[in-house]
């Protein structure tokens, strides 16, 4: 059973940090593209972090500088280090996965979602 779940959500102060993560199971993703994406309601689902088979990153320019994307092979699990947390980071966060070694450039070609983490930041 191919299985993404994603932890590490919760309620934090603006500026304060959270690490989410994102276990991955049934396929070995965590060696090829996986991803984290938000999504409010009303707003489009959003691109926040992704990392490739080479270990390229690319960030959303509203969370650049802030968060990192990074993974543990030997434990399947992609994390999302969140930094200088803002009221707008406030939504569901999902991991996302892809069996290619680059990046898929649309959503919909993601083969594997999480169900979710909540991120709630206040002012």
């Amino acid at each position: 059973q191919v299985q993404l779940v994603e932890s590490g959500g919760g309620s934090v102060q603006a500026g304060g940090s959270l690490r989410l993560s994102c276990a991955a199971s049934g396929y070995p993703y965590i060696r090829y593209c996986m991803a984290w994406f938000r999504q409010a309601p009303g707003k489009e689902r959003e691109r926040v972090a992704s990392i490739d088979s080479i270990d390229f990153r690319r960030y959303a320019d509203s969370v650049k500088g802030r968060f990192t994307i990074s993974r543990d092979t030997a434990k399947s699990t992609l994390y999302l280090e969140m930094n200088g947390l803002k009221a707008e980071d406030t939504t569901m966060y999902y991991c996302a996965a892809d069996g290619l070694r680059r990046c898929p450039t649309s959503e919909s070609d993601f083969e594997s979602w999480g169900r979710g983490t909540q991120v709630t930041v206040s002012s």
